[in-house]
């Protein structure tokens, strides 16, 4: 099979879909491999180091997407990406369709087979494609807080660990999930007072062993979130229902309840946000102020740190691009039912059923397109 590597064009994105690694064991497994020049770049992976690991680089998005039967991308396809996919053509990527009607539109439209990185299950139940993103989203939205809650960010002029003599920051985690246990110790490592909410008992329990008197973790309710955030300095979105729209945990009236210059951190974004006043932003311009409280919303956050993120991303995708490369598609998806998991949409169809609810869209079962 012949896989394509575009460079990503999602604004400030430097992520890429396969480093020279990933291509020198897929051409070792038997498979071709095209990359965009510069598709590297952002993780300091040159056109020779693509060569040397034996990809041919050309010159435009254009020729990768005429030429592969493949793309591996990152994040989701831009509009211009989407036109110049092709019936029957394979989409493997992060795609997060359920706040996107106009994205899942086009690649129904497209005839493309989409398979959506952050649905890919494990036996586990866990979902070991978002998993590592999620990873560092957490860790990342404490950093960027702590930024945003700079006096000349708008936020409230508080440092999150405080000082002898002044109490620390207040965080308070929304979900316990990966992203929230991530944020949660990056907080706590901040010497934070942190709070964390959830509501599966479960989840509770670890959480309350690992951290002990470390974080506060709470069942969470709409009352105690209510009561939480009047007081918090920060607040992390890091609420997940896979491939469905997040729900709208704190509402535009609460904001009037914050501390002015309290800071939102909405790591659900991707999935539509968490936060009732939450639209995405890019790095160029990542907060924005609603009744003086931040809002920090970047849609794509691991990719500020894009090598790290590549290399963590790669180690879990790449097991499963070579399963479809060399199995095509519906082998691959036939064979491993977690990896069916991922097929959002096939065929002009949607094929994931939090997708097509969340938008109001007819949908099918993956079996049918598979048989």
């Amino acid at each position: 099979m012949l896989i394509g590597v575009p460079k990503e064009i999602k604004n400030h994105e430097y992520r890429v879909g396969l480093t020279p690694e990933s291509v020198a064991e897929l051409i070792d497994a038997g498979q071709k491999v095209i990359v965009e020049t510069g598709a590297g770049a952002g993780i300091g992976a040159s056109d020779t180091a693509y060569r040397k690991a034996g990809a041919k680089i050309v010159k435009t998005a254009e020729k990768v997407f005429e030429k592969a039967d493949m793309i591996v991308k990152v994040k989701e396809p831009q509009p211009v990406e989407c036109a110049l996919l092709r019936p029957g053509q394979i989409l493997y990527t992060y795609l997060h369709l359920a706040p996107d009607p106009k994205q899942t539109k086009a690649l129904i439209k497209s005839g493309a087979i989409c398979i959506a990185y952050e649905t890919v299950t494990s036996d586990k139940g866990e979902l070991p494609l978002l998993k590592p993103m999620s990873q560092v989203a957490g860790r990342l939205a404490i950093q960027a807080g702590a930024v945003a809650l700079q006096k000349e960010a708008g936020g409230r002029g508080v440092l999150l660990g405080g000082v002898p003599g002044v109490t620390p920051g207040k965080v308070v985690v929304v979900g316990g999930g990966v992203v929230g246990f991530n944020a949660a110790q990056m907080a706590v490592g901040l010497q934070a007072d942190v709070s964390i909410l959830d509501r599966d008992p479960d989840v509770m329990e670890n959480l309350s062993n690992h951290f002990g008197a470390s974080a506060k973790v709470i069942r969470s309710t709409p009352a105690v979130l209510a009561e939480l955030i009047k007081t918090a300095d920060m607040v992390v979105g890091a609420v997940l229902i896979p491939g469905a729209a997040a729900p709208k945990l704190v509402t535009k009236a609460m904001l009037k309840t914050m501390q002015p210059g309290a800071v939102l951190v909405d790591v659900a974004i991707d999935q539509g946000g968490c936060f009732e006043t939450s639209h995405a932003t890019t790095h160029a311009e990542p907060t924005y102020i609603v009744d003086g409280i931040v809002h920090y919303c970047v849609a794509n956050m691991p990719g500020a740190v894009a090598r790290t993120s590549t290399y963590a991303l790669n180690a879990v995708t790449l097991r499963h691009a070579k399963d479809i490369a060399i199995k095509g598609w519906k082998q691959a998806l036939t064979d491993n039912p977690h990896l069916k998991n991922g097929l959002n949409v096939a065929e002009g169809k949607i094929t994931y059923a939090a997708v097509g609810e969340a938008l109001g869209l007819k949908y099918i079962d993956a079996d049918e397109v598979l048989n």
